[in-house]
């Protein structure tokens, strides 16, 4: 109890210090359960949203489970067993473990098809032929409605069956309503009797309980369920084939830790049907989609962590600062009790109940704000950049206490390293240490900033390294296993290359010093002296600004970079604002897999289009440049050699107003190389790989053609290394794999284009469907170009938009983690920079405070003492601002480009740009400045308050 009273104590009298250490303790378990809590949340928003994409594309339910079999070998004394297994095993293995509300649920049952013949010849013509089976649903009743007659009895009246039948089924058996139908064969009892009553349809043939049903019973007679199974599953009395189990989930209550569990479920129902009956089938609608989950969540779970690695370092310093700071004031209490007998271990165990006290503290606040830093990455658009957003659904989870509780252990042995190191110190020698003037910190001392350089070094030699090895080989980045450390790599950097600074920066003060020694005014002499000989004492504090800045620069560069990249491909890729495809008539005969095809191949006969017109497109509201853009693939022949081209026809004048190309990709601007192949009708630019394999100049010519055409000879007159829509990166052929690791390396394809005038391929060619390409104004609306379209009855085939496309990678969860994890970890660096900034400086000014009371009592000013202080905070904490940018400059150029790796090198056609922007910048620097101008009106305000006898007299004393 003494030792509780003592602490209490202890922590009372040094609240401030423990209010700001309890702070950062908050934020470092906050932003590391922040972590799993954002990854899930993320993950299962876009898991939603790719099963939703995926019922778009497929006219699946993504919820939807179903199972069959098929009894080959007619058991009777067994069937009742299996199925009745087979049923179990559905509800209590599959449906209760898939971990998803079930929404629908139908077992159906089917019997042998076999003949059948009307009762009464003369109510039925007995010489069709019919083939036709019994079967029943559970719970048909609730989802269908009578068109004629009336429900079936449940009970065997004389003998039959009385049964529903579809409209189908009226025709396909060629009957009337009330017509009794007699099934006959050897492996029936007897006979069945079967009585149609009733004529139904479907109550809504888009509900759930029918997205399944691919046939309308046309052959069926639909008997009720439970008579179904007394008489034919149990009894035997007709043999029963097909057992079907069809469910619908409520994929929403999918979550992202049990995608694995499903797939499991699926394989293990699909061995027990096989096993119990020969031949089965299970599918489950969602399997494609979570298959790729588990390869998406890791590689997210990586970047998250390498985003935040600078910021727990950060928050390490933070802890460390603040550490060092309460014990820095308790040194020579804690000399005093060493030398009066305390042990060590005594010591310790204060300051470890201190310290885990506070842990507790933080291990109690900080998930909460975990789930709030979780919530916030969702709303963020760019660095330092917030919209208003769908709401992330994000809840707190055993692995976030988990991380929470890692951090918190963690963050309460670094607060007891400090102490370790005091506890060490007698009364005697702890005196002759405040006595000693350190040159060199322990960081320098022991050449930090030599090891952690040249772990970067290797850094950056193993990232280019696998950059070029994944670009000469069209490999995508998750070809190659990549090293984690890669993505640490910048924090060790900015840390390195900071203390690397900061070991000149003393040098670079007294060469200041010494230059102007015989012009400096008083203030200025008293701030370089103060800085000069104890610059040591200032590296902690400047280390910690400096880390702020570069991390906020490299946070700032890396969001700008990815964001800008990531919307140049798409702008790239698509080529313009709209991409409209209008529909051409042809005479093709029609496909039997319903796509439209452009030519027919392996015929005499060319496909003759029919050209749709053009004019409507041109009075759409809203258009500043529309181009007719024609592309397809082609065979290129120059002497006796031969390639697959991508041949491309344009209008030069309209593709340079509508396209979108990035500048400075190529020796000389876009519009050089249309201006080129104007002048000739016959002009081409080709590709670069068209130019080196072919060894073809300017100058030389080619000869060109597609499926059905004669061919067309074109003449040179540029080489582009990039172009509209087109790839030129290396892939691989079709059916190639590629294990780099094992040695298996197969020569990539590179592809090839050629850029010719459209009238020339039509005339010298054929006329083939060509897209329209819109670039649109600033102030252009989709909706009214989209209502215009329609009022011109335009028939379009497909639709590019390229304003959606861009908005939609805006919602990426890779992008929203980076924006988010930059955005939010620049914040809370800033803010711990604050507290700690104005810990330190408060502190230095109540250990200076005679020092200040003597400079007034010799006659400076106040606004000199604050001018004095003002130049020290310059040259410290301002010189500590000027290092962290241009530290962060160095950073981004040379790490920002590792963020290639999480992303298909083959999908990039543009090259990866490393992007600064004036406005990242000044945001930087006003939240650094606001924080500096803060704390100098705090220290400017307790310097107003400070009286020349409380300081003269603190000095007697």
């Amino acid at each position: 109890m003494a030792l509780f009273i003592m602490l209490m104590r202890k922590m009372a009298k040094n609240r401030w210090l423990e209010l700001s250490l309890l702070t950062g303790l908050i934020i470092t378990v906050g932003l590391a359960s922040s972590m799993p809590i954002y990854t899930g949340s993320i993950l299962q928003r876009m898991l939603l949203k790719d099963l939703e994409a995926s019922q778009t594309v497929n006219r699946i339910y993504p919820g939807a489970y179903s199972s069959s079999a098929t009894i080959l070998n007619y058991r009777p004394e067994d069937q009742a067993k299996l199925v009745k297994e087979a049923d179990r095993y559905m509800e209590e293995q599959v449906l209760a473990k898939l971990g998803m509300p079930v929404q629908t649920y139908a077992i159906q049952r089917e019997t042998l098809s076999l003949p059948v013949t009307p009762a009464d010849p003369r109510k039925a013509d007995p010489n069709v032929k019919r083939l036709a089976s019994i079967a029943a649903l559970s719970g048909l009743e609730s989802y269908i409605e009578l068109v004629d007659g009336r429900l079936p009895s449940k009970e065997i009246k004389d003998g039959v069956y009385e049964a529903l039948v579809t409209e189908d089924a009226l025709i396909g058996l060629k009957m009337v309503l009330g017509t009794e139908f007699v099934f006959r064969d050897q492996s029936i009892k007897g006979e069945v009797r079967v009585l149609p009553v009733g004529v139904i349809r479907y109550k809504d043939d888009q509900g759930l309980y029918w997205n399944f049903q691919e046939n309308t019973f046309e052959q069926h007679f639909l008997i009720p369920y439970e008579l179904f199974e007394e008489k034919f599953t149990q009894e035997g009395v007709m043999r029963v084939q097909f057992l079907i189990w069809r469910a619908n989930l409520d994929y929403a209550g999918l979550t992202i830790k049990h995608t694995e569990a499903p797939l499991e479920i699926r394989v293990n129902h699909s061995k027990f049907l096989s096993g119990t009956f020969g031949t089965s089938y299970v599918s489950m609608a969602a399997e494609p989609v979570l298959k790729t989950y588990s390869g998406k969540e890791s590689k997210l779970r990586l970047m998250l962590w390498s985003l935040n690695v600078p910021v727990l370092i950060m928050l390490g310093f933070y802890l460390l600062l603040v550490a060092n700071l309460t014990v820095g004031r308790q040194k020579n209490e804690i000399a005093v009790l060493r030398s009066r007998g305390a042990g060590r271990i005594q010591l310790m165990g204060v300051y470890a109940a201190e310290a885990v006290l506070l842990g507790a503290v933080a291990m109690g606040i900080g998930p909460f704000l975990g789930l709030f830093i979780a919530k916030a990455l969702g709303a963020s658009n760019g660095f330092l950049e917030f919209v208003q957003r769908a709401k992330l659904e994000a809840v707190l989870t055993a692995e976030a206490y988990r991380y929470a509780g890692i951090a918190a252990v963690c963050s309460v042995l670094m607060l007891l390293v400090p102490v370790f190191l005091a506890t060490r110190s007698t009364i005697v020698s702890h005196k002759v240490q405040l006595a000693r003037v350190r040159t060199l910190s322990l960081a320098h001392k022991f050449g930090l900033d030599a090891i952690l350089l040249g772990i970067s070094a290797y850094g950056i030699f193993s990232f280019r390294r696998r950059t070029a090895d994944l670009q000469a080989l069209g490999l995508n980045s998750m070809d190659f296993k990549v090293d984690p450390l890669l993505f640490a790599v910048p924090a060790i950097f900015i840390l390195g290359f900071s203390l690397l600074l900061l070991r000149v920066y003393p040098l670079a003060i007294r060469l200041l010093y010494r230059i102007g020694r015989k012009w400096w005014s008083p203030p200025a002499y008293s701030a370089l002296i103060q800085v000069g000989r104890s610059a040591t004492g200032y590296q902690f504090i400047m280390l910690f600004l400096a880390m702020t800045m570069a991390t906020g620069l490299f946070g700032a560069s890396a969001a700008r970079t990815i964001n800008q990249n990531a919307e140049d491909q798409i702008r790239y890729r698509n080529g313009a604002d709209l991409v409209l495809m209008a529909k051409w008539e042809n005479d093709a005969p029609p496909q039997s897999d319903g796509e439209e095809k452009s030519v027919e191949v392996n015929t005499s006969k060319r496909v003759q289009y029919s050209e749709p017109p053009f004019i409507p497109f041109t009075e759409l509201p809203g258009i500043e440049g529309i181009a007719r853009v024609f592309s397809r693939k082609g065979d290129l022949v120059e002497k006796s050699s031969n390639a697959e081209v991508t041949i491309m026809g344009i209008e030069t004048d309209d593709f340079g107003r509508t396209s979108w190309m990035r500048d400075r990709l190529m020796d000389h601007h876009f519009y050089d190389y249309l201006n080129l192949i104007a002048q000739d009708p016959a002009a081409v630019l080709i590709s670069r790989s068209v130019a080196d394999e072919f060894k073809v100049r300017p100058g030389d010519s080619l000869s060109i053609r597609w499926d059905g055409t004669a061919y067309a000879t074109v003449q040179v007159y540029g080489v582009v290394d990039y172009w509209p829509t087109w790839n030129p990166n290396p892939r691989q052929a079709a059916g190639q794999t590629q294990t780099p690791q094992a040695g298996n390396v197969n020569k990539p394809v590179k592809p090839k284009l050629v850029v010719g005038n459209l009238s020339y391929l039509e005339s010298s060619l054929a006329m083939e469907p060509y897209n329209v390409w819109l670039k649109l104004k600033p102030e252009a609306s989709l909706q009214e170009i989209y209502k215009s379209i329609e009022e011109k009855k335009i028939p379009l085939v497909s639709v590019v938009n390229t304003a959606q496309d861009v908005s939609d990678s805006r919602k990426d969860p890779f992008r929203l983690a980076l924006n988010g994890a930059m955005t939010l970890g620049f914040m809370i660096s800033a803010g711990v920079c604050l507290i700690g900034f104005l810990l330190y400086w408060l502190l230095s000014f109540s250990g200076r405070t005679l020092q200040y009371g003597i400079y007034r009592a010799m006659g400076i000013t106040l606004p000199q003492l604050v001018g004095m202080i003002a130049l020290e905070l310059l040259l410290t904490s301002g010189a500590a601002v000027l290092i962290g940018g241009f530290t962060g400059a160095v950073t981004g150029k040379l790490f920002v480009p590792f963020f290639q790796l999480s992303f298909n090198f083959s999908d990039q056609a543009l090259p990866f740009q490393v992007i600064f922007r004036a406005i990242d910048e000044l945001r930087l620097y006003a939240v650094v400045s606001a924080m500096v101008a803060f704390g100098l009106a705090v220290l400017g305000f307790m310097l107003s308050r400070l009286r020349i006898h409380q300081a003269v007299k603190l000095g007697e004393d």
